[in-house]
């Protein structure tokens, strides 16, 4: 059984629509906990409400509300407070093995505040390292999500696992680290899956022994939009070019065009040159644009609301990348440009998202 540890009706809303996610993407651990209930909203309210003990969703809004320790322990967790959580798990052992709602445990839920402190203490006590929530997710899964290298030493140092996968088909915890760029932490997490989007994002093409194989995992959370990967050669080689450039691997770019990949295609929510700009990978920029990528081409990137027909230049604006803004403005980029979702220009974005130095660039 599933023990609640908020308080709030939305989050256990949010993990409803994440499940009924994971179980459309065919995840075995969300497909069985939805057994042969319908794939439905109300049927991923009917399911978790079951998991945690309730014959009904009313039946879970009151539940929540009352306290208990796995809750308790959840608190010290967010207040990031070892000595809390160590007196709690002494006096009830038992919540090291249990699980929370869709399946996280506590040594989950501590990897994601990015306190080793936390998570030793957890597998001091006997957490199990490669504990998969319902997605298949692992506390290791969560250190390269974050990027967190000294987090994830520490876990593989306790025996956690690279090669379970969450989300999908190859979702190894290197795969979910070099979807984001995170370099840092992928350098610690294998080789695995062996196809040519990760040998791409890692900067080695040799390593792509199975280039279309296990490419089932392609978002990390609900938030992304649906999709389903094939094995067109075509498709293989265009998401390649867009790993090798969020991962800043200008090494392979070249040969990869040169294999036929188109250096525009947006394969799954955003080209090359938007993920390399989002990413603030000046070379890889540069690359592109010398390989002859559209500086103004228009994307998908992230959720629905959050990019729709948006450029290179908003996604830099953003996330404040300066010089990337001004190798695109160098380009030729069109700094009046609007996106779909909010006809907002790219100095519109960097003023939402509290980019100073970068809206005055776009603005000058």
């Amino acid at each position: 059984m599933w023990h609640p540890f908020r308080d709030d009706v939305e989050y256990y809303e949010e993990r409803a629509r994440g499940l009924l996610a994971s179980a459309w993407d065919g995840v075995p651990g969300a497909l069985e906990v939805f057994d042969d209930v319908p794939l439905t909203e109300e049927g991923a309210h009917i399911v978790l409400a079951q998991a945690h003990g309730c014959e009904s969703w009313k039946a879970l809004e009151a539940n929540i509300r009352r306290p208990r320790p796995f809750a308790r322990a959840y608190q010290a967790i967010e207040m990031r407070n070892p000595g809390e959580l160590k007196a709690i798990i002494t006096r009830d052992p038992w919540l090291v093995k249990a699980s929370g709602t869709n399946g996280n445990d506590l040594l989950g839920l501590s990897a994601a505040t990015r306190d080793e402190r936390l998570v030793e203490v957890l597998l001091n006590d006997g957490a199990d390292v490669n504990h998969q929530n319902v997605h298949g997710w692992t506390a290791l899964h969560q250190a390269a999500y974050l990027n967190l290298p000294r987090l994830a030493e520490l876990l593989l140092g306790r025996g956690a696992r690279t090669d379970l996968e969450a989300r999908g088909e190859g979702g190894t915890p290197l795969t979910v680290a070099l979807f984001w760029g995170h370099r840092d932490v992928a350098g610690l997490l294998g080789t695995d899956p062996p196809n040519l989007r990760t040998a791409a994002g890692l900067g080695d093409l040799s390593l792509a022994t199975a280039p279309e194989a296990k490419r089932g995992f392609y978002r990390p959370h609900s938030g992304f939009p649906r999709w389903w990967p094939t094995d067109d050669p075509q498709e293989v080689l265009d998401e390649a070019v867009s790993w090798a450039a969020r991962n800043d691997r200008v090494e392979v770019l070249a040969e990869l065009v040169r294999r036929g990949a188109r250096v525009d295609a947006e394969v799954y929510r955003g080209t090359a040159l938007a993920w390399a700009a989002y990413r603030g990978m000046e070379n890889a920029t540069r690359a592109l644009l010398e390989l002859g990528a559209d500086p103004d081409a228009r994307t998908g990137f992230g959720g629905p609301m959050h990019g729709e027909g948006v450029t290179a230049l908003h996604l830099a604006a953003e996330r404040g990348h300066v010089p990337v803004i001004r190798m695109l403005l160098d380009a030729g980029a069109d700094r009046t440009v609007t996106d779909a979702n909010f006809e907002a220009t790219p100095a519109h974005w960097a003023r939402h998202n509290g980019q100073g130095e970068a809206q005055a660039v776009l603005s000058a």
